[in-house]
Order: C-alpha cells, then sequence, then structure tokens
C-alpha cells in the first residue's frame, strides 16, 4: 500500500475516532424537561366501531416513527373482541390536535402459540412498546381466575415471537402470600431509545412488599428491567406511588393510585404517570420525571415489607398535575413521545382506557415537551 493511501486511511480513523467520541458524549449528556403544554384532544365516544370492534379499553401507547403510526393496545380481555392493538395516524405537524387529526387505520389481533387469538379472560393486555419491527405487550393476568401476567413480543400481524421470563416474586403463590395483586400488575411497557433495554412495573406493591395506597402513605411499585436483547430481566428497583388524593374516603369505597404507565427517555430517566380515581375526588393524573441512577437494585430482595426503609427508590420530580389543565379527565392510563416538532419541542401523546362504559370516553391528549441540557 502506498504511503499516501495509509495517511489518507490514518486520517480518516482519526475522523471517525472523534466521531465516534462526540456521539458518545452526547448520549452521556442528561437532558431534564423543562416544559410541557397541552396542545389539544381528541374524544371518541364508547361504541365507537372499527374493523368489526368496539374501540375502548386503551390502556397503553407507543410509536413508530419510521411508519409515523401509532400502536393502541386495548385491554379487552377477548371479551367484546379477540385482544387486539390499534394502528392510529395522529398527525400533530401544525403544533394542535383536534379530532379529524386522530384516523385509526388497522386493527390486529394477538395470536397465541397455537396461531389463535386468546380465548375469552386469558389475558389483559395493559402495555405495549414498539421494538423496531415488532411490539412487545404486558399482560396483568388474573390472580382470582390463576393466571399469570405475561410480557410477550408480537409480530406486526400479531404472531407471538418470544415470552420474556417472569422472576417467581411477582407470581401469585396459592397461599396469597406472594406475587401481584389482581389487576394491579403490569400496566406500564417501555423500551430505551437506544432498544437495550425493556421496562416494566406492577401498578401497587407486590403482597410480599407492602400495601396498597392509603391517605398518607403511597404504594411501593417494583420497577423490572429487562435485557431486551436476550430478554430476561438483569434489575429491579423500588418506586413509591403518591398516597390517595386529599378528600378520597377509602371506607368501603373504590379508591385507587397506582402506576399506570412509563416512558423511557433513556436507561436511567424516564416519565411515569400516575392515576388516581376516588368517588369524592374523581380521577387525578399526574406526569412525573423519574431518575434511576441513586436507587438501590432490589431483585435480590424477596421481600420490601420490612427492608422499605433501608431502599432508596426512584427519585421523582412532578412535571405536570392535569388538574391543573381545567379540562374533563378520563381514565389515563398510556404515554408515547411523538415526533419532533416544528418549534424544536417533542409531541407526547396521551390515551384513556374507557372501561367500555357508557358512563366514560376514549381521550387521546396531545402535548408538546421541551428539553434542556443538564450536564
Amino acid at each position: 500500500m502506498r504511503k499516501s493511501a495509509k495517511l489518507i486511511l490514518f486520517i480518516l480513523g482519526i475522523l471517525m475516532a472523534a466521531t465516534v467520541a462526540i456521539f458518545v458524549g452526547i448520549s452521556a449528556q442528561s437532558f431534564a424537561v423543562t416544559q410541557i403544554d397541552l396542545i389539544g384532544r381528541a374524544i371518541f365516544p364508547t361504541g365507537s366501531p372499527f374493523g368489526g370492534t368496539e374501540i375502548g379499553g386503551l390502556s397503553g401507547i407507543t410509536y413508530d416513527a419510521d411508519k409515523q403510526v401509532y400502536y393502541a393496545i386495548s385491554d379487552d380481555r377477548s371479551s367484546k373482541a379477540p385482544g387486539r392493538f390499534y394502528t392510529l395516524k395522529i398527525n400533530l405537524q401544525s403544533g394542535k390536535l383536534e379530532k379529524e387529526q386522530v384516523v385509526f387505520t388497522g386493527v390486529t389481533i394477538l395470536l397465541d402459540e397455537n396461531g389463535k387469538s386468546f380465548p375469552e379472560f386469558s389475558l389483559d393486555p395493559e402495555g405495549i412498546a414498539f421494538t423496531g419491527n415488532s411490539v412487545f405487550v404486558s399482560s396483568e393476568g388474573d390472580v382470582d381466575r390463576k393466571i399469570s401476567p405475561f410480557i410477550k413480543e408480537f409480530s406486526l400481524d400479531g404472531k407471538i415471537l418470544k415470552t420474556l421470563p417472569i422472576p417467581d416474586l411477582f407470581l401469585p403463590d396459592d397461599k396469597g402470600t406472594r406475587g401481584i395483586r389482581n389487576n394491579l400488575a403490569f400496566e406500564s411497557l417501555t423500551l430505551t431509545p437506544d432498544r437495550k433495554y425493556l421496562f416494566a412495573a406492577t401498578e401497587n406493591a407486590l403482597v410480599q412488599d407492602g400495601a396498597v395506597p392509603s391517605l398518607t402513605n403511597g404504594s411501593p411499585c417494583r420497577i423490572l428491567r429487562y435485557d431486551a436483547v436476550n430478554g430476561n430481566p438483569d434489575a429491579s428497583f423500588a418506586y413509591i406511588t403518591e398516597p390517595l388524593p386529599a378528600g378520597a374516603n377509602p371506607v368501603g369505597k373504590l379508591t385507587s393510585n397506582g402506576l399506570v404507565d412509563l416512558l423511557a427517555i433513556d436507561e436511567n430517566r424516564l416519565l411515569s404517570l400516575e392515576r388516581a380515581f376516588s368517588l369524592e375526588t374523581g380521577i387525578t393524573v399526574r406526569l412525573f420525571e423519574i431518575s434511576l441512577e441513586k436507587a438501590d437494585r432490589i431483585e435480590s430482595l424477596a421481600s420490601l415489607k420490612t427492608r422499605l426503609g433501608e431502599v432508596t427508590p426512584a427519585k421523582k420530580r412532578l412535571l405536570l398535575d392535569l388538574e391543573t389543565l381545567k379540562i374533563p379527565l378520563d381514565n389515563i392510563e398510556g404515554l408515547t413521545f411523538g415526533p419532533d416538532l416544528a418549534d424544536a419541542s417533542r409531541g407526547l401523546i396521551l390515551v384513556s382506557d374507557n372501561n367500555f362504559s357508557p358512563l366514560q370516553e376514549t381521550q387521546i391528549l396531545g402535548f408538546k415537551i421541551k428539553v434542556q441540557k443538564t450536564s
């Protein structure tokens, strides 16, 4: 090889190394959400039809940037129609969201290991995360029916590709002393932007970890992190929900507050969505930014009940209490980033689960958020 060619290769090597260093530096930088603004909402009444199904139960949503579409999971337990997710187009480029800009374009039936739709009550799908060419879906299962929770990967046409292992401490035992609580399990599901890690989380504490929220205390949820490449769980962290809203009366009544979705910014920072309900206070929805950087790993702890004081949980920072928006709120349960917008902000979409109730509605809320570098 001529000396000139070697020199060119040497220079190219230096430039490539410098480029890599620059991008590594950028990826290592920390960013904080500095502003979040509502840009509109779309409402679909209960009973709205699409593709031979009833639109409803939207409990999670995720964004496919290449196709510029969203996938929203329905928590229908194969009761009104087979377990499924919807494909939507939501146009935010005008900087506003109105119903005319939300279009349902497809419905995909989830298929079990036998290639058939899931039987009635055999799943309770709540979370969804897009991988680049497939989706992960989480199901809460059903403790009363002895149906275990799951996290599975499905192709975009609904076929099962992979089932992820669930650690034993999340699985209910026959004595009711261990595992998830009924309807308070894997509501959350999100992939990091680099698709290296998948996060799931329980809505409230495992039986052995503590109680559901009270007027004075939150509930210690577990955030479960998977290596998204090999599909194995590799870490777990504590997350403490807020207490019940002030004014709620939990005695003999339906009251709740739980972690209903996560959205990964990177491997250490996420957005968390909490939704509370009581007859006295109605629906309360709060959006937090959380950090796992100083949170203790808890996967080796079989129970948190007597050790919670020794554990450093995820750090939380309130971004938005949706009550301040002064709009009617329904049962908001899912969130995802959308596209970059013209003013250098980022789209953010929230969706509600109407429980297929004529007294509720499906809401799709649009926001734009801005961030700034912190380090």
